[in-house]
């Protein structure tokens, strides 16, 4: 099997959280959303609701 040498093997949390947000504010650029998609499975036909009530400080 290839893997292709460009795969995340993991990301913090922080880093998640904030892409989660960005998405649903629609400010991911498109790479990034591409990525986001396919990492947490987001199935882009339907309306994504990835983080609620979230309090920003």
């Amino acid at each position: 099997m290839h893997m292709n040498s460009r795969s995340i093997a993991w990301v913090n949390t922080p880093v998640i959280m904030e892409a989660m947000l960005r998405y649903q504010e629609n400010r991911l650029p498109r790479p990034m959303k591409l990525w986001l998609e396919k990492l947490l499975d987001i199935n882009t036909s339907q309306k994504t609701n990835l983080v609620t009530n979230i309090k920003h400080h």
